[in-house]
């Protein structure tokens, strides 16, 4: 009997579908979304130029006024409900829209990243080069927020339009920096990220689109299982990223015990913070702390040496030091004995 109500409600899920006229009023929508036009490239310019100074500037703030203006979460839509319903109109249109998005902020990145000319780029860039499953998980979560809001008319646009552009035009404008300076790591991380963020947010608004009831599960089979194919490809360098992110910070965990627990340096400093540059090699530990005592580079050999020991692992030590200086309320009756 339970097995029965299973395999009912299961057929009856492949089978339920929206009213005729909620899809076509659906289609209509995605096809005006997806269309290139004026103010599709307005947007896309407007977006790119912000992000792209806000990038260079290591501004978050100015950076997140872009993802708003950022307007590619519009023909995504379009991609996949085009390719569920096998719409080859849509989802051409859906395409043209997001290569012509593409290419125009790339361009345009490279070209404000010549014409400013910074010789390093702050960590908003740096971050956007190094994707890993965590990003993959929410561009899904993105995705699925824009296909649900598509289907409900009480949830305003700008809600899924913000969840989607904080996943897409930062990496764009991120591989045309790259390419300003020739930095091909730069750019195939950022490509990568752009890519992963693309792929998984089209799967979760076909997701979306699937369970609202929008197209059969079988008509919708083929597109579906070519995405998840895709996205699967992407799992592998992404899973690999990931595992090395958790192992660096597990790393560093390891490495500030070690530097705070059993060295004498550190009985006799106070540790204000650390920052590793695992780019460099050997990666770069940056230690900002404050003494009484100056750090002599005898003492930065001996620790170096010690954590290659500890760590099996190289390091080099950097650090800032902010010296303390005592001051008493006799210090003043001090300095005039001095005087005399």
């Amino acid at each position: 009997m339970n097995i029965n109500n299973i395999r009912n409600r299961f057929h009856h899920f492949q089978n339920r579908r929206l009213p005729a006229d909620e899809i076509e009023e659906i289609r209509k929508g995605l096809l005006e979304e997806s269309t290139t036009d004026n103010i599709y490239l307005v947007l896309i310019i407007g977006s790119c130029i912000i992000a792209t100074l806000g990038l260079l500037s290591n501004s978050a703030a100015v950076i997140i006024g872009a993802m708003i203006v950022a307007p590619l979460m519009l023909p995504i839509r379009g991609i996949a409900f085009g390719a569920l319903e096998g719409n080859i109109l849509l989802f051409r249109k859906g395409c043209t829209a997001i290569i012509i998005g593409t290419i125009l902020a790339t361009a345009l990145a490279c070209f404000v990243g010549v014409l400013v000319g910074l010789p390093e780029f702050g960590s908003e860039i740096i971050s956007r080069s190094r994707p890993n499953l965590l990003d993959l998980g929410i561009a899904v979560a993105a995705g699925g927020i824009s296909g649900y809001a598509k289907m409900q008319p009480r949830i305003s646009g700008s809600l899924a339009g913000t969840a989607i552009a904080v996943a897409l035009m930062p990496p764009i404008c991120v591989i045309g920096l790259g390419l300003s300076q020739a930095n091909w790591s730069l750019s195939l991380g950022a490509t990568l990220l752009y890519l992963t963020n693309l792929l998984g947010i089209t799967l979760s608004c076909m997701l979306a689109f699937l369970l609202s009831g929008c197209t059969s599960f079988k008509r919708a089979r083929q597109a579906l299982g070519w995405t998840l194919a895709l996205t699967a490809i992407l799992v592998i360098p992404l899973g690999i990223s990931f595992f090395q992110l958790v192992r660096q910070s597990r790393l560093e965990a390891s490495l500030k015990q070690a530097l705070l627990n059993r060295t004498i340096t550190f009985q006799r400093v106070v540790l204000l913070g650390s920052n590793v540059n695992w780019l460099s090699n050997p990666p770069e530990v940056r230690l900002s702390v404050r003494t009484k005592q100056p750090i002599t580079p005898i003492q930065v050999r001996l620790l170096e040496e010690f954590l290659a020991k500890e760590m099996s692992q190289p390091f080099t030590l950097i650090f800032e030091v902010g010296e303390v200086e005592e001051v008493r309320r006799d210090s003043l009756n001090n300095s005039k004995l001095e005087k005399r």
